[in-house]
């Protein structure tokens, strides 16, 4: 895709070095909570992380640690706060490309949304991703 950078990062060591290179020294991880099986409600307003620059790394099924990683040009960060039916409250990490002009017609999102390239894609994160932003220090 243009405009990306990725990589499948197999040892830790790959994961941290492809993130920080591309962010610099100074980053946080972060990731979807885990919560149980139940009906969830957004509870507050979402917090934009960061200033339109990740890494997102996604874990993959293999039958050892294998990550693909990217970095998306026009991402923003965003975390959402949820409570569960039972009042537990976690927070789910949701990624928006502002500009997928340039995507493949055929990419999944445009199929499951009925659109066509160019308008901005939100998605919520599998809480087996990190997403690696850049901090101020």
């Amino acid at each position: 895709m243009e405009g990306e950078e990725n990589l499948c990062a197999t040892s830790l060591e790959s994961l941290i070095d492809f993130s920080v290179e591309r962010l610099g020294q100074n980053v946080r991880v972060l990731s979807t909570d885990a919560g149980k099986k139940q009906e969830y409600t957004v509870s507050a307003k979402a917090t934009m992380i960061g200033d339109h620059k990740a890494a997102v790394c996604h874990k993959m099924r293999y039958p050892y640690a294998v990550h693909y990683c990217h970095v998306i040009a026009d991402t923003e960060v965003y975390e959402v706060p949820f409570v569960g039916a039972d009042g537990t409250r976690v927070k789910a990490m949701t990624v928006c490309h502002l500009n997928t002009s340039a995507w493949s017609p055929d990419h999944m999102a445009f199929q499951v949304l009925k659109i066509k390239p160019g308008p901005a894609v939100c998605h919520f994160l599998d809480r087996d991703t990190l997403v690696w932003v850049p901090t101020k220090g």
